[in-house]
């Protein structure tokens, strides 16, 4: 039990001793002191807070908190910690900065160690401007400075040290080696030496005053002249051209600051220009996209229209109309099941029954000269029966009177290799000898062509197979119309249609 008062007395001891040296700011011993304290009886509340608010003068925030943090849980209730700690977490963005300045105080340290000093100097000047109590920051600021023998501003980080921990061994030490290299510790020297040197006086020693004259009037009235012109020129040298200075920077500064606001109206006005001219742009796409989707052949729309049309025809047993308005239509478009079985019912019966209606109506379209509707519609009999040598042959010999000779070869071409054995491969030959000499298909040997003319077979010489009768008359009309220079549909070698039975006009009333 003594044993324990005795540890008790010995600690109180440190804290009192280690409170005085707080009270003449030497920190430094005063920690040393409240350490041996707490080492003795660590539950000092008085003690720990009290380093707590040494290490948070030292500019160790964190070092603090660890110390009130501990100091309230060994005592919750009736502790100035807990005052300390509200304090702290009233302003977090106060804690935010300390710990910011750690990190940059630990990055300046591992480039002063890297040889970066540099860096290090910049990164320690912003740390002591945020916390000016930062001990360990202006140590190592003034210890750089003092390698790179900038001894003016070492002293001055040094003298701030000295200042919050006027014992601090390190600052003091740092602070000998600065006078030394700078010569105050001679003048230091000599000041003390002198101010020890002088002769004490004695009794019978006299005290000379210096003369004292008085002043007349005139001289204070100079004096006071002179005084006014002095101030007038401190005035007019030195404060005018510095409050001049200020208000131009001031000025400059509202400048800038309009010019900065006006240049980024103008760019807001220009980002609303380009976007009212891309939505202007994407109105007149989607404008355009809407009208090529209304008024094409592959929107619903056309297509339902061309159904209505066809089941007009239908019931006005008009199967010719019916066929030609089929060129356009596709059923694959239409979504509902009731339309599309509709749509899938007419193709199915156009295919069927309307196919040679089909073809007549191409016929009698190429001998009007309505070539591209003739193309349009021998395609669309194509696209129901692709094996049919004669629609290929016709829709070459239109191509031809076009003038798209590459098509019409492409075509004579394929009846020549697909359809070798049809009539009409003979005769797509003739004409590829015509058109392209070199091919392959026009060399290939064919029927014997000793009656048909070399540039194509007449109307009337391709039905000459069909209907002898029919035949005989149409040669003969062909005949005429090649004396006479004519280029009627029915004699005309490159216009008039291969492989029908009758002239035009029969074909058109077969067709109905």
């Amino acid at each position: 039990m003594d044993q324990m008062k005795r540890i008790r007395l010995v600690s109180n001891s440190f804290y009192n001793t280690g409170l005085e040296l707080a009270r003449i700011r030497d920190l430094t011993g005063a920690v040393q002191y409240l350490q041996k304290c707490l080492n003795l009886n660590k539950y000092h509340i008085e003690a720990r807070n009290l380093l707590g608010l040494i290490y948070y003068e030292m500019g160790e925030i964190s070092e603090a908190l660890v110390q009130w943090v501990i100091s309230m849980n060994f005592q919750e209730n009736d502790n100035r910690a807990d005052h300390y700690l509200e304090q702290i977490q009233r302003k977090p963005e106060r804690l935010e900065v300390v710990s910011q300045n750690v990190k940059k105080y630990n990055l300046a340290l591992q480039q002063a160690q890297s040889g970066s000093d540099d860096l290090a100097v910049l990164q320690l000047t912003r740390v002591v401007e945020a916390n000016p109590k930062f001990i360990k920051a202006h140590l190592l600021l003034a210890l750089l400075y003092i390698s790179h023998e900038d001894y003016t501003k070492a002293g001055k980080s040094l003298y701030k040290v000295l200042k919050i921990d006027k014992n601090n061994p390190k600052a003091s030490w740092y602070m000998s080696i600065v006078k030394a290299r700078t010569g105050k510790a001679e003048i230091e020297r000599r000041k003390i030496k002198n101010a020890f040197s002088h002769r004490q006086m004695q009794d019978d020693d006299v005290i000379i005053p210096p003369s004292y004259k008085e002043n007349t009037g005139w001289q204070s009235v100079l004096n006071i002249g002179a005084g006014l012109l002095l101030g007038a020129a401190v005035i007019f040298f030195l404060v005018m051209p510095a409050a001049t200075k200020k208000l131009n920077n001031e000025h400059n500064q509202e400048i800038l600051q309009y010019n900065e606001q006006l240049n980024q109206k103008n760019e807001e006005i220009s980002s609303l220009n380009n976007s009212i001219e891309t939505y202007k742009s994407d109105k007149d796409s989607a404008e355009e996209q809407l009208n090529n989707f209304l008024n094409s052949n592959e929107s619903v729309v056309n297509q339902y229209s061309i159904l209505v049309k066809i089941l007009q025809a239908y019931r006005n047993n008009n199967l010719t109309e019916a066929v030609s308005l089929y060129a356009g239509f596709n059923p694959a478009l239409f979504t509902d099941e009731k339309d599309l079985a509709i749509a899938n019912a007419v193709k199915q019966d156009i295919e069927t029954n309307g196919y040679q209606t089909l073809e007549d109506l191409a016929y009698t379209m190429w001998s009007a000269g309505r070539l591209s509707e003739a193309l349009s519609y021998y395609q669309t009999c194509l696209s129901i029966r692709p094996d049919n040598p004669k629609v290929i042959f016709n829709m070459a010999m239109i191509n031809r009177s076009q003038g798209q000779t590459d098509t019409a070869v492409q075509l004579f071409t394929q009846v020549v290799t697909q359809f070798a054995d049809s009539e009409y491969a003979d005769r797509a030959r003739s004409q590829l000898a015509e058109l392209a000499p070199q091919s392959e298909a026009a060399g290939a040997p064919g029927q014997s062509m000793g009656n048909q003319n070399p540039s194509g077979t007449e109307p009337s010489q391709a039905d000459s197979g069909n209907s002898g009768a029919a035949g005989t008359g149409t040669a003969g009309t062909g005949t005429a119309g090649a004396d006479t220079g004519e280029t009627q549909p029915a004699a005309d070698e490159t216009q008039a249609p291969a492989g029908e039975s009758s002239a035009p006009e029969e074909s058109s009333a077969a067709g109905e």
